[in-house]
């Protein structure tokens, strides 16, 4: 499992002119990683992400997930492979109101194709490791901001991507549930073997991640890896 972004370089008009979101940037993630991407607003912290969430197609260069180039394929193909090797925690979670917090993981196994029942188990087991095992039974408002979070994120986990993608997770959170909600990401991607990009403004609970990247006027900087 990996993620590879290779000389990505992505504009968009701007009146007559083009604007550059991403310049020539190069980020490779290995499976079992988390990088965190810092910068101010307007850096190309989202466009970074939506190009490795195959959402948004860069003008040049190359997005490889799990050994697999993006290049040249069809909306219906990139649509495809977002759902069995793409993970997105959102900002907000954005949990359906009348869906119980195992229901939530386990309609991602029927947007797949699969039967909901008999990935019960597997919803279990993730509502389990993200501490919400005897909370599966409560809906999204009677869970506290930072359960629902949890919950987004196993939800992100339940197709076992190959690919975590992670937007501004603790916008909405105060400082103990943030640094629980990155504890939680890291230990995760570490277990699940993932390729994780975390976007955060917040640099105070980024102790744990692996490598901090950052990215400023569409330029990424990529120091060594923290540990």
């Amino acid at each position: 499992m990996s993620l590879s972004l290779t000389d990505i370089t992505l504009t968009y008009a701007d009146g007559d002119d083009r604007l550059t979101a991403l310049d020539q940037v190069t980020l490779d993630v290995p499976g079992g990683s988390l990088t965190a991407v810092v910068g101010p607003s307007g850096s190309g912290k989202s466009s970074l992400l939506a190009v490795a969430a195959t959402l948004v197609t860069p003008d040049s260069g190359t997005v490889t997930i799990d050994g697999t180039t993006t290049t040249g394929m069809t909306r219906g193909e990139l649509t495809e492979l977002r759902r069995r090797t793409i993970g997105i925690v959102f900002q907000q979670p954005n949990l359906l109101p009348s869906l119980t917090a195992a229901e939530q993981l386990q309609v991602m196994a029927h947007l797949d194709g699969r039967s909901p029942a008999k990935a019960q188990p597997r919803a279990m087991r993730l509502l389990d490791a993200v501490g919400l095992a005897e909370q599966a039974d409560r809906r999204p408002h009677q869970l506290s901001g930072g359960q629902r979070q949890r919950v987004n994120i196993a939800r992100a986990l339940m197709n076992d991507p190959a690919v975590l993608l992670v937007d501004e997770p603790t916008s909405a959170l105060d400082h103990e549930r943030g640094a629980a909600v990155i504890d939680l990401l890291t230990r995760l991607t570490h277990e699940q073997r993932t390729a994780t990009i975390l976007v955060t403004h917040d640099r105070a609970h980024l102790t744990a991640a692996d490598r901090i990247a950052e990215v400023h006027d569409g330029r990424l900087s990529l120091p060594s890896p923290m540990r």
